[in-house]
């Protein structure tokens, strides 16, 4: 069955999470060592993880099933294991996005388990699926850090704006955004927006699927050209 995800069916996003896991699992031996690792950018992710996905369609479903329990009942053991001091202290090199601390694995894997269910829900028919709010409440912090490492540097040529970006509901925000010299920077907004040319309205899992790709969703109001520069300011990973 396909999923939202154009390039997979349901057993890719299998054997995506087979691949990203014990990626992981992988790292985190190597960060134990005290050994170095590489990271290749998150420009070339996409495509990276569309053809690892696709080398597990050779397992019966069954297989790939058992396969992915173990492996994840095996990383949440090691989350669980985690001290205070490991959780913001040890780095492991995340294979796209570089030395990371460990806590942020967890999120790396809510955001797997939260999103990809939608891309299922959507295959199966459901126009109308989102994210778990919870979900995407618990990754609203991360999408800032994603954001900032995703401007397509050749749509960013040239481009100095700022605009407002609103979450709504207790998992979201308010924040001032400024795109210049091909950086994206956001800050608390305390005031109303004051001298944004354009405003992004979103829900949580609105937001979440937005920033991850999947749709241009939420409201935008104001200059016409700057929201189509947002629009089009990142590249998809």
């Amino acid at each position: 069955m396909q999923t939202r995800c154009t390039e997979w069916q349901v057993r890719d996003l299998v054997g995506h999470m087979i691949d990203v896991t014990e990626g992981y699992l992988e790292r985190w031996e190597i960060a134990k060592r005290g050994e170095s690792a590489d990271a290749v950018g998150l420009q070339v992710m996409g495509e990276m993880l569309d053809d690892h996905a696709k080398e597990f369609r050779s397992l019966s479903r069954q297989d790939a099933i058992s396969r992915l329990k173990a492996d994840a009942d095996k990383m949440t053991g090691i989350f669980e294991a985690l001290t205070p001091d490991e959780w913001t202290g040890f780095l492991v090199v995340h294979p796209y996005m570089g030395p990371c601390p460990a806590g942020f694995y967890p999120a790396f894997q809510i955001m797997d388990y939260g999103i990809h269910p939608y891309d299922i829900e959507y295959g199966l028919g459901d126009k109308l699926a989102t994210v778990d709010e919870k979900a995407a409440g618990l990754l609203i912090p991360y999408t800032h850090i994603i954001m900032q490492n995703t401007v397509d540097q050749e749509a960013a040529r040239g481009v100095d704006i700022v605009y407002g970006l609103e979450v709504s509901g207790p998992w979201g925000g308010k924040w001032r955004v400024t795109v210049k010299d091909g950086k994206w920077s956001s800050e608390p907004e305390e005031g109303n927006f004051e001298g944004c040319q354009a405003l992004f309205q979103h829900t949580p899992g609105d937001f979440v699927l937005s920033v991850w790709g999947r749709f241009p969703g939420g409201s935008a109001s104001g200059d016409p050209e700057v929201i189509e520069q947002v629009r089009r300011l990142f590249f998809r990973f």
